[in-house]
């Protein structure tokens, strides 16, 4: 183990390294597996071997998050494969075992100064907690990622907290900050930005608007799981209000005021 100084300086980097491979296992960014459970049960290796050596809030954090995620992944495809969304999934699928261990890990975790680990942690415990997804303590989850936009400021938080805002007051309010987000030319090539996108123009029934943007999130798949089940949706509108097939590499979105 590195001694003084240096501890706290590796630290970060060694859970960031952790964090990224869990999130390549939660999510893989190409090829044609939606996750990859390799990945995730050494990510979570890892963060039990931190835990031993180094019991702190922060690492405690991590591996809370990484568990409470881990318990959905029975439940997050379809035996072939397929992507199953969070308010879609079978919760009885999910791994009370290690939902009950993250929380535990969560308390370990919480206190006067609360890392971006432990944040992230809470919010997937409120997923947790929740019977089904109507129950789900949306105005709870905003709070987490208000104190989490404080804690670390970035585009993908942003873009996480609309999602929460459009469950907790609506699409169009969702909508507006995502829109507001792109229009500064951040997340522009992040396919959950405009997957996200389009689910919300679907939702307040703007067939135009929402037919173009899951087109561009479809350019941004790179995986083949996510690439069918954005073309569901495309046939589905195409289906119901004409239109020629989609065609990869073409795909524009126009104005969402037009």
């Amino acid at each position: 183990m590195p001694a003084g100084n240096a501890l706290a300086q590796r630290l970060d980097a060694v859970l960031k390294v952790v964090y990224l491979v869990s999130n390549e296992g939660y999510l893989a960014s190409a090829g044609a597996a939606l996750m990859r459970r390799d990945l995730s049960a050494e990510a979570i290796r890892l963060g039990r071997l931190r835990v031993a050596l180094l019991p702190l809030p922060e690492v405690e954090g991590l591996l809370a998050l990484m568990l409470l995620h881990e318990s959905r992944r029975p439940a997050r495809s379809t035996p072939e494969g397929e992507l199953v969304l969070l308010d879609q999934q079978d919760r009885s699928l999910w791994d009370r075992g290690l939902i009950a261990e993250g929380r535990a890990r969560l308390l370990c975790a919480l206190g006067p100064r609360v890392g971006s680990y432990a944040l992230q942690a809470a919010i997937a415990a409120v997923h947790a907690e929740a019977a089904d997804a109507a129950q789900t303590d949306w105005a709870q989850i905003v709070g987490l990622y208000d104190r989490l936009l404080q804690l670390q400021p970035s585009p993908v938080v942003e873009l996480n907290r609309a999602a929460a805002v459009a469950m907790r007051d609506g699409p169009a309010a969702g909508l507006g900050l995502i829109e507001a987000l792109l229009a500064r030319g951040e997340l522009g090539g992040y396919l959950p930005a405009h997957a996200t996108r389009a689910e919300l123009w679907h939702r307040l029934d703007q067939p135009q608007q929402a037919r173009a943007a899951f087109e561009q999130a479809l350019t941004l798949a790179r995986t083949e799981p996510q690439q069918r089940f954005l073309r569901q949706p495309l046939a589905d509108l195409s289906c119901r209000f004409g239109g020629p097939p989609f065609v990869e590499g073409r795909a524009s979105v126009p104005n969402p005021t037009h």
